[in-house]
């Protein structure tokens, strides 16, 4: 039986990845921030781990942990969260604070468990996001950090081209998970969205999609069922390709980075 750690198994992506991943065999193990998702994993007969990516000990600890139970096979990095607002507007506070959760502690973890995927072979799935292809308004610091993710895989990837570890990243688009109303408290943290030059647009814009129950779901979202099993390929394939595309938004950007203008792609993005 084949093991993998995945990150951010609370809800969402993380969550239907775990559980699907369980149903094809495999054993998961699943990190969590709260100690009541700990339990919750638990309950439903997951190995489980406390994973702070933010905080470098937790990390150092939950990678020693995971390795004490065994051989692992692949990481599925997927705990990430979002600070909306202005890019105007984000301190430097928290971008820092997003880049340690989204980008440094994902890194840190991975290089934690290189030494055993270069002895035994393994797997790094990184999930992005079409934010990773195409900025959009009011997305700054998740952007940034997705095109950080994108970035430093494609290096990793080329760089271990000589070992038995394959780097796969995964762009889904809008899918239906809790992220937006997860993002809240950290744009209330973090935003002073009243002083904010752009306070009216705030107000017409970005507080109603987040505070205000969406009267119909996001165009061409998805559920989470959809990256699982984007997931499950990039994990069981015998060549896995360097990118899975999840949603018809990621496909677009996907292809017009690589064929189209600016220009075109700021017009997508403005309609996505």
């Amino acid at each position: 039986m084949k093991t993998v750690l995945i990150t951010g198994c609370s809800s969402g992506i993380g969550l239907d990845a775990a559980r699907h991943m369980r149903t094809r065999g495999w054993r998961v193990i699943a990190t969590c921030r709260k100690p009541q998702d700990i339990e919750a994993r638990r309950a439903e007969g997951f190995d489980t781990l406390p994973l702070e990516l933010g905080c470098e000990d937790s990390v150092a600890r939950c990678a020693e942990s995971a390795l004490a139970l065994g051989r692992i096979d692949a990481l599925v990095n997927n705990a990430a969260f979002a600070i909306p607002g202005a890019a105007e507007d984000l301190p430097r506070g928290a971008l820092r604070a997003i880049f340690e959760a989204n980008l440094f502690g994902t890194h840190d973890l991975t290089r934690r468990l290189l030494p055993h995927f270069r002895a035994h072979g393994g797997r790094v799935v990184n999930i992005s996001s079409v934010l990773g292809l195409v900025g959009i308004p009011w997305r700054g610091a998740y952007v940034a950090t997705k095109f950080a993710l994108e970035g430093l895989t494609d290096v990793l990837r080329v760089e271990m081209a000589d070992t038995d570890v394959r780097f796969i990243l995964i762009e889904p688009g809008p899918i239906g998970t809790r992220i937006r109303q997860n993002s809240i408290p950290h744009f209330e943290a973090w935003i002073d969205w009243r002083s904010s030059p752009r306070a009216e647009q705030y107000r017409r814009t970005l507080l109603k999609r987040l505070y205000e129950p969406a009267a119909k779901k996001d165009r061409f979202e998805l559920p989470p069922a959809a990256v699982s099993a984007r997931i499950a390929q990039a994990l069981e394939s015998p060549r896995p390709r360097p990118r899975y595309y999840v949603t018809t938004p990621t496909h677009v950007s996907g292809i017009g980075r690589r064929f189209l203008s600016t220009r075109a792609l700021d017009w997508f993005a403005r309609r996505s």
